[in-house]
């Protein structure tokens, strides 16, 4: 999912859309498809929206990363369930792993989550701790089921979509049509849905986030 406007990353995203900014010195949606290359994925569909035209001249075909890539555009910004619908109806083939293109993940992370996922309906991602920032909740309440462990966890966007699950994309409330809901309906019909917890992730959120993820000598 690359289609997001980035709007707390402005003015930064007026000029580039945030999964082409860097962290590490590498744009971020380039480090995340060249892991799915390396985790065995051979085909990525990539939903563009903001900027998309600067998203495929850096990803091109995907030959660089040793995937095939196919791009579909979302010309609104209608929800990640949305997203993934258009994924769906432009050609990627269920099961699905389903990322967002913001955000960097460890070394490993998609082995370990297909892995745990071991095709059950869904799955979903979350990493150790609490959320960074203060301003978002920790799980989202309705995918929270799903995520029955003791520990303080925070969700990532990471998903995985079985063929019984892809029907409860449909009829949600919104726009935005959200992940969240599919996962909480599935949920609620009793369809199994493994959580994953996985490495610590990275991302960019505010404008100075660009200077801590790509200068880490500098000090505030």
């Amino acid at each position: 999912m690359a289609a997001g406007e980035g709007m707390r990353l402005r003015p930064l995203t007026e000029h580039w859309p945030k999964p082409v900014l860097p962290i590490d010195g590498r744009p971020v949606v380039a480090t995340l498809v060249r892991g799915l290359g390396t985790a065995g994925f051979e085909h990525v569909t990539v939903v563009t929206g903001h900027l998309a035209e600067q998203v495929q001249s850096l990803l091109g075909d995907g030959s660089a990363f040793d995937v095939r890539i196919t791009y579909v555009h979302q010309p609104r910004a209608d929800g990640s369930a949305d997203a993934v619908r258009r994924a769906l109806a432009g050609g990627a083939r269920q099961p699905v792993l389903v990322a967002a293109a913001d955000t960097v993940f460890a070394r490993g992370t998609f082995e370990l989550f297909v892995r745990e996922w071991d095709g059950a309906p869904g799955a979903i991602g979350a990493r150790l701790g609490q959320p960074r920032g203060g301003d978002k909740p920790g799980v989202d309440p309705r995918i929270a089921p799903a995520l029955t462990t003791a520990a303080a966890l925070t969700s990532v966007p990471l998903w995985g979509i079985g063929s019984e699950l892809v029907p409860f994309l449909d009829r949600l409330p919104g726009p935005p049509f959200e992940l969240a809901d599919t996962f909480g309906r599935a949920l609620d019909a009793g369809l199994e849905v493994r959580g994953v917890v996985v490495p610590d992730t990275r991302d960019l959120t505010r404008p100075v986030d660009v200077i801590r993820e790509n200068f880490p000598y500098l000090s505030e």
